[in-house]
């Protein structure tokens, strides 16, 4: 059962689109005080993502592709990008390390659900691959699946209010999230159903942004775990 929650709304919630795409959170890596979007976002979005957020955007490509949220990864103290993004530029104002992590899962974002405490990561990652996350992040790592979802990223919204994810996910595993994450956890969808929430939604402790395709019901799912 999800946990009750105040009848006002905390954050604001909104639907958006990335360049003509209901799957913004392939296209876009968000944290507390930085977003990076593709190359080629309309100025509207961008600037409504800034402020709804509450960060600073930067418009980034990962070896000429604008598919960020799925080829970045990132926390507060740390980025990773997969082995391939060698040319990917950190703009100067981002206090962070950047590590290019060499494993043929490099698709990090896709394979990393982390907070500034703990990351689950794909079984399929090596161990020396697992070091590299550990220190890059600062964070004790955890290899797991989400509804039986290996690419656990894709899975699943994690932030410091909640965290959503698949609606393929058992009780046992709700359960175990809650234990790992520290943040209340709980089952649901967006863009009409599809169970990847990973990949249809971008949020922080300040605001939601998802999909247009995501319904009413689904909203109220996304409000009650994330606002």
């Amino acid at each position: 059962m999800a946990q009750q929650k105040s009848c006002f709304r905390k954050i604001m919630i909104k639907k958006i689109s990335i360049l003509r795409s209901d799957f913004i959170g392939v296209y876009a890596r968000v944290w507390e005080d930085v977003a990076f979007l593709p190359v080629g976002i309309e100025q509207k979005e961008e600037n409504e993502i800034a402020n709804g957020l509450g960060v600073r955007t930067f418009e980034v490509q990962i070896d000429n592709s604008n598919l960020i949220g799925t080829l970045l990864s990132m926390n507060s103290r740390g980025i990773i990008i997969g082995f391939t993004g060698t040319d990917f530029q950190l703009p100067e104002s981002i206090e962070r390390e950047v590590t290019f992590l060499k494993d043929k899962l490099n698709a990090v974002g896709n394979n990393i659900i982390t907070n500034d405490k703990v990351a689950m990561v794909h079984k399929g990652y090596t161990a020396s691959s697992i070091k590299r996350i550990a220190d890059a992040l600062d964070v004790e790592v955890i290899k797991g699946t989400i509804g039986g979802i290996k690419t656990v990223g894709s899975a699943a919204v994690l932030t410091p209010k909640g965290m959503l994810v698949t609606s393929e996910a058992t009780e046992e595993e709700l359960s175990e999230l809650r234990s790992i994450f520290k943040v209340p956890v709980e089952p649901g969808t967006a863009n009409f159903g599809n169970p990847y929430v990973g990949s249809s939604i971008i949020a922080n402790s300040k605001g939601v942004f998802i999909g247009r395709e995501t319904t009413p019901i689904e909203i109220g799912r996304i409000d009650d775990v994330l606002s």
